[in-house]
């Protein structure tokens, strides 16, 4: 109690829909779907939302019903106070995760004490990339990677030609994400943080709709390359062309959401809290070889606070491609089993800005669940980035 302390009072989400038309939640604009998070946030914590000092979102796709601050409209979709201010950032995939470290940073600096952090994308109404249809976002910066950038999914078969992952590896760990998230769903481990959302048309959504239990290796072996072209294969004659449809993660529609204040005030105000922040870190790597931050940044977490992997009970790192969380892996040691135990993005779906703090609710919950001490969140984000968070279970 003598120095500042960032703790999580909760931490709610949607259900995870495809991000397609059709699917399970592409009926509801963005905004409402946040605004449902938001009134069981506050419902749940019981705390007077009078008592809110900011609203930080993560959105990666800011344009059409995505724009103009989705967080604002959420908050007043929900009926909750109009002093409180609310702003939209982007550190793509991890948006809300960056949501919840600008959060924290308010409250050690002192400057806020309580404030409601989250994400939201809804890719089956505002598809990837429809922000920047027709335009070359890069500059001149693109000249400095000749022959130039490349996309995600290249980058993924890199990682996985540098670290030597064969397509039955990708596919198996694709397969583990989708038995841990049936299971999980079974067991009721997704219980405490998921929230029921209701549709325009009076429906109900209350479960993941991306998870595959029957999923096999032998069903994923028949699917194509989704990348592969001749002029890659010229330009990266080392990649075997092993990143699919079914070891990527999925398109999705989704939002969540987490109360942080400090420590003084939730004691002030009989808020219970059930994690703390215990430390982050934020780095990147190059724009090429994009998805391997999560390695560096882990470092960088483990060397801020003196800790080993090993000390950690339950490791988020972000399903982009299966390649990138068995390259972290097998980079750092770490121990498979404690490796997104509940399922990943590839059976959860990742809906990019809110994927960040989807996977801060999904882990503080695991604590409690299971009964553990220390969970670390990390992703990789485009562009050579990576967000790593460390939670501890109070």
């Amino acid at each position: 109690m003598n120095s500042p302390s960032a703790v999580v009072i909760d931490a709610v989400r949607s259900p995870v829909g495809k991000g397609k038309p059709g699917g399970s939640l592409s009926i509801a604009h963005p905004v409402d779907l946040l605004a449902q998070v938001f009134t069981g946030l506050m419902a749940r914590t019981q705390i007077d939302p009078a008592l809110i000092d900011d609203v930080i979102v993560g959105c990666v796709s800011q344009v059409g019903e995505q724009s103009a601050t989705p967080g604002r409209w959420a908050w007043l979709a929900a009926g909750l106070p109009e002093h409180t201010p609310a702003v939209t950032i982007d550190r793509r995939c991890g948006s809300g995760q960056q949501a919840f470290t600008f959060a924290v940073q308010a409250v050690l600096s002192g400057m806020q004490d309580a404030v409601v952090v989250g994400g939201v994308e809804s890719m089956s109404r505002v598809p990837m990339g429809s922000n920047r249809l027709g335009a070359q976002p890069f500059g001149s910066a693109a000249d400095r990677y000749t022959p130039g950038l490349v996309p995600q999914g290249i980058s993924a078969e890199l990682v996985a030609a540098k670290w030597g992952l064969t397509r039955a590896q990708l596919d198996t760990f694709s397969v583990r994400s989708h038995h841990r998230a049936a299971a999980a769903t079974a067991s009721g481990d997704f219980n405490a943080e998921l929230l029921a959302i209701t549709l325009p048309d009076g429906e109900t959504v209350t479960s993941d709709e991306t998870i595959r239990p029957a999923s096999t290796p032998e069903r994923l072996r028949d699917l194509p390359p989704a990348f592969e072209s001749a002029a890659m294969a010229d330009r990266f004659p080392q990649i075997d062309w092993r990143v699919t449809a079914g070891n990527s993660s999925q398109l999705a529609d989704g939002a969540a959401a987490l109360l942080v204040t400090s420590e003084r005030f939730a004691v002030k105000h009989g808020l219970r809290p059930i994690a703390r922040h215990v430390a982050g870190s934020v780095t990147a790597s190059d724009p090429i070889t994009m998805l391997t931050a999560p390695i560096g940044a882990t470092e960088r977490l483990l060397a801020r606070t003196g800790m080993c992997l090993d000390d950690i009970e339950h490791y988020e790192v972000n399903e982009a491609f299966a390649s990138v969380p068995l390259a972290w892996q097998q980079e750092l040691n770490a121990d498979g089993e404690r490796l997104n135990p509940l399922g990943g993005a590839i059976a959860l779906g990742h809906p990019l800005g809110a994927s960040g703090a989807r996977l801060l609710t999904t882990a503080t919950h695991a604590l409690h669940t299971r009964n553990h001490r220390y969970a670390l969140v990390t992703m990789c984000e485009a562009g050579g980035m990576a967000n790593a968070t460390l939670l501890e279970r109070l």
